[in-house]
């Protein structure tokens, strides 16, 4: 494949699966890499943030969940899911968040991210790779299909579906590699003062926190890195 000349904007995510905004900001910076197609090259890289390190292995009834943490009713807890819904099916993303919804453990699900991301080649030149292909696929797995991302079976067989070794991801859930890694990136990412996701971080250096419009992406593109390199 050749190499473009465009400049390359790194883009380094944080994010946790079991995290709803997190894939609608996804979905709405997609947009913004289409409005700089011919202009701008990206690479993007996910990093790890659990927003709920202490979740048990069973996992926990989202509703409920929800409730306890944020201190809301049920109806607003339904009418917050049915907005949410709402916005990720416009972006082309199906949530099928029904009665038997729980929130999972993330942890082993980022150590499978991380091997994936070291799968990668530093100086590839495509914007996404097989790290965002897995995101992706579990993100999907535990929103759209109401699947156990906790579970080593089942995240070997997301693994699996992307193309990734089975084999491999299950021989890393059955023990600890890449734990230490998650754990340091996720340390790192909260001396950065990280205390929410998403989180995309420009070029090493610009962060636009949350779920945001593609304009707002795009005003930050154009007026702090592309001005700044012009």
């Amino acid at each position: 494949m050749s190499r473009s000349n465009l400049p390359r904007l790194g883009v380094d995510i944080v994010s946790d699966v079991m995290c709803p905004w997190c894939i609608i900001g996804w979905k709405k910076f997609e947009q913004v890499m289409l409005h700089f197609a011919g202009r701008l090259d990206f690479r993007v890289q996910w990093h790890p943030f659990e927003l709920n390190p202490d979740m048990p292995p069973g996992g926990e009834d989202a509703a409920a969940h929800v409730m306890r943490k944020y201190g809301i009713s049920a109806e607003q807890s339904r009418a917050n899911s049915g907005k949410m819904a709402g916005i990720a099916a416009d972006l082309g993303f199906t949530f099928n968040r029904g009665p038997g919804f729980r929130m999972r453990n993330s942890f082993d699900a980022h150590r499978l991210l991380s091997w994936a991301g070291a799968l990668e080649e530093p100086d590839q030149t495509a914007a996404t790779g097989v790290q965002t292909a897995l995101k992706l696929a579990l993100f999907r797995a535990h929103f759209t299909d109401n699947r156990d991302v906790g579970d080593p079976d089942i995240l070997a067989d997301v693994a699996a579906s992307v193309g990734l070794d089975r084999a491999r991801a299950a021989a890393i859930l059955a023990s600890g590699e890449f734990g230490e890694m998650v754990r340091t990136e996720e340390a790192y990412w909260a001396d950065q003062n990280i205390t929410g996701v998403p989180a995309f971080i420009l070029g090493g250096r610009m962060l636009v926190p949350g779920a945001q419009e593609a304009e707002v992406f795009i005003r930050v593109i154009e007026r702090k890195i592309l001005a700044d390199a012009a």
